[in-house]
């Protein structure tokens, strides 16, 4: 009889298991399912959208908006050191453009950010005046960076707390901003760092699409101006 017992005991623990990969099994495939589908709404604002799928689950997409082509990266940030884990969105515009140097601006930086080539540049610069005060800036060529004047209308961008880092090279212009933070009780209680379960407003991607057409072609204008074609 005791043998008995302890067959079935075994047998509902074996089912118990189970039960709980198949539950596991379900999660995975819905996380990944919602993952997947972080930009569907913002597709709407492209022409000819192309997604891709990464190894992360997330999606990257690739679009034309008023006659450009622009390319979004969602990027998880689960670095235990962090509050809360995170998902950064990359805004690129990745077009040619007549600068001689990479600029990097970034506020607030940690040392360790997953999104961001960041630390890799060679030359660390003072902020100039009117650049955000947490702010660092990072170049691979500071004497070729370009001019004061030309920034500082785009600065504002870094009113929003959200904006992380504005990048200016010949290979074109990004935005990262946070889209999201972990829900705080799930991830103190059960380290729950589900990201990305909502898909990102179109409202929210808007205003930066346009804040790098913008500075985009404040780039050409200073370039093509009389004094430089005379120069």
């Amino acid at each position: 009889m005791e043998k008995l017992g302890l067959e079935v005991l075994a047998a509902g623990f074996g089912l118990g298991l189970v039960w709980l990969f198949l539950a596991r099994l379900r999660s995975g495939r819905a996380r990944h399912g919602l993952r997947g589908a972080y930009f569907s709404a913002c597709a709407q604002l492209f022409q000819r959208p192309v997604t891709a799928a990464t190894p992360g689950g997330f999606p990257r997409l690739n679009g034309g908006y008023l006659g450009q082509r622009f390319d979004l990266q969602a990027v998880p940030d689960t670095l235990t050191f962090r509050k809360l884990p995170a998902l950064w969105v990359l805004v690129t515009l990745p077009v040619p453009l007549p600068l001689r140097a990479t600029l990097d601006v970034m506020v607030r930086p940690t040392g360790v950010e997953p999104f961001s080539n960041f630390h890799t540049l060679d030359e660390q610069i003072a902020p100039p005046p009117g650049f955000p005060e947490d702010c660092a800036l990072r170049s691979d060529h500071p004497s070729a960076l370009p001019p004061h004047d030309l920034l500082a209308p785009h600065l504002g961008l870094f009113d929003n707390p959200h904006v992380k880092e504005l990048v200016l090279s010949p290979k074109g212009l990004r935005i990262t901003f946070l889209a999201e933070e972990a829900n705080r009780g799930r991830y103190l209680i059960f380290r729950d760092a589900e990201l990305g379960a909502v898909p990102l407003r179109p409202e929210t991607l808007l205003p930066y699409l346009d804040a790098l057409l913008a500075l985009q072609q404040d780039i050409l204008a200073q370039e093509t101006a009389p004094e430089r074609r005379t120069a």
